[in-house]
């Protein structure tokens, strides 16, 4: 039998398991939990996808919440896995792509006590916006103008390239920019365009990349640029294969071809928009509405780095410095309709 003694001791270890038990369970209860659905392609292609991956690992490690992942592999399971998650545990729910525009306003408005976000949103017009959605844009035509006038410099043929994913307004910003940074600092130089199809598809085809691209530089462009998610995997191929050179998108791909090849990128900075999204959410200081980024407010740049301050010139280097601050000032509009 159990003395007095030993009684208590048992009971005083009951109650600490009790305690210990509780406190894990009211943590776990209040873990936050983001959901985010990748653009087509999903992870991998060193670019738009990859830097909204960086974003969700970032607010994994700094504010401490768990994630939830899903790549569609085709159109309907946007929606679907958007879906799921609003009805799951998740706190926000984030669209990785202008894709996501149309599923994500419908559930935003099915679902008001989640939040939600979308990269690239697509406004329509007329449309009775959710007060806890919120529109990510981006005024890339500002980061493209500038590694339009970088390639209209450097090029030695006076012919460059464009390969874009799928055809359509957001592709046509980077189009259009890179277009008039090319032309504004050499009016001789042509701009060869193509694009790799119509569909989500269109973004995660590097076979198709290299083809397009190969054809542009057999034309005579010694530089092309691509907007095209993992289908520019190709365009970097098939310069590497012909000794071209070429520009990267979204993030820093320099790396992704041997040195010399890729001698710059137009930023875009998805993982911050996405990390930023997340942390007004967990703080509760998230707005929705439609907020836009372009070179004044650091959401595009161009590089410029250890990786190719030895291709490009300082002289160039200068001019390019010099119509960035005129972007920023406003004494440089790059317009795209």
């Amino acid at each position: 039998m159990l003395n007095s003694r030993s009684f208590k001791l048992i009971f005083i270890i009951f109650i600490f398991v009790l305690l210990f038990y509780n406190i894990g369970k009211a943590q776990k209860e209040d873990e936050i939990f983001v959901a985010l659905v990748y653009d087509v392609g999903g992870r991998g292609d060193k670019s738009f996808n990859d830097l909204a991956y960086e974003g969700l690992i970032r607010a994994e490690k700094e504010l401490k919440i768990k994630s939830q992942v899903a790549t569609p592999t085709e159109g309907s399971d946007r929606e679907v896995f958007l879906r799921r998650f609003a009805t799951g545990k998740a706190k926000i729910i984030l669209g990785i792509g202008f894709l996501f525009s149309d599923d994500i306003t419908r559930l935003a408005k099915e679902f008001p006590d989640k939040y939600f976000a979308c990269i690239d949103y697509t406004v329509k017009p007329g449309e009775k916006f959710p007060t806890n959605l919120l529109g990510i844009k981006f005024r890339e035509q500002e980061a493209c103008y500038l590694v339009g006038a970088i390639a209209g410099l450097m090029t030695k043929t006076e012919k460059v390239g464009f390969v874009g994913g799928a055809k359509g307004p957001l592709i046509k910003k980077f189009e259009i920019g890179y277009t008039a940074g090319v032309k504004d600092v050499n009016s001789k130089c042509e701009v060869g365009v193509t694009y790799a199809g119509v569909s989500g598809e269109a973004f995660a085809n590097p076979v198709k990349g290299k083809e397009l691209a190969t054809s542009l530089y057999n034309s005579g462009a010694d530089i092309v640029f691509h907007a095209s998610g993992s289908t520019g995997l190709g365009v970097f191929k098939a310069a590497e294969e012909l000794n071209k050179m070429a520009i990267g998108v979204d993030a820093d791909q320099s790396k992704e071809a041997r040195q010399g090849i890729i001698i710059t990128s137009a930023l875009k900075k998805v993982d911050v928009a996405v990390y930023n999204a997340i942390k007004d959410a967990v703080q509760g200081k998230f707005k929705g509405g439609i907020k836009e980024f372009g070179l004044k407010e650091g959401g595009v740049d161009y590089v410029y780095n250890d990786s190719n301050n030895k291709i490009i010139s300082q002289e160039i280097i200068k001019k390019v410095e010099e119509l960035k601050n005129k972007i920023i000032k406003g004494e440089i509009i790059v317009r795209f309709k």
